[in-house]
């Protein structure tokens, strides 16, 4: 089963950071296939410029196999405008697209910062995306009661 997904840049970070932890697992996920990444013009600007800074020990050929690797099994979305009051405008464009997708189908937001989103059973940290693929569920059970 395939799942769509968002994925905040702090989850690619920790990926590459370390490709044997769950962020990890959830970019590999994403690169065979099982989740497809939802994307937008500025989520990917977004990857690549942070990826690129200075502080990360990330060689460019790595920074370029991921960021292809997504482009390629992704999804490119336009979301609406949106006037979300998020801790890091930066965030919006990812909550935006997230939102845009679920409005044709059930869409998840995978996180390393559930904090600064809505509190919604489809903000999801790294390990609860997991968990949904290993469990083949398409809604976590407190979105199925939802009238969303």
């Amino acid at each position: 089963m395939k799942l769509y997904a968002v994925i905040d840049t702090n989850v690619l970070v920790s990926a590459l950071l370390r490709w044997d932890s769950v962020p990890g697992a959830v970019l590999e996920q994403a690169l065979v296939g099982s989740i497809v990444p939802l994307l937008s013009d500025e989520i990917m600007t977004e990857y690549e410029e942070v990826l690129r800074r200075k502080k990360f020990p990330f060689k460019e050929e790595d920074i370029q196999a991921v960021t292809d690797g997504i482009r390629m099994r992704g999804v490119f979305l336009v979301p609406e405008k949106r006037e979300e009051n998020l801790p890091d405008p930066k965030d919006v464009i990812f909550y935006a697209v997230t939102m845009e997708a679920r409005k044709d189908s059930d869409a998840y937001l995978v996180t390393g910062n559930i904090k600064h989103f809505p509190l919604k059973p489809y903000v999801v940290t790294p390990r609860e995306m997991l968990t949904i693929l290993e469990n083949g569920e398409k809604l976590l059970p407190e979105e199925a009661n939802s009238d969303e």
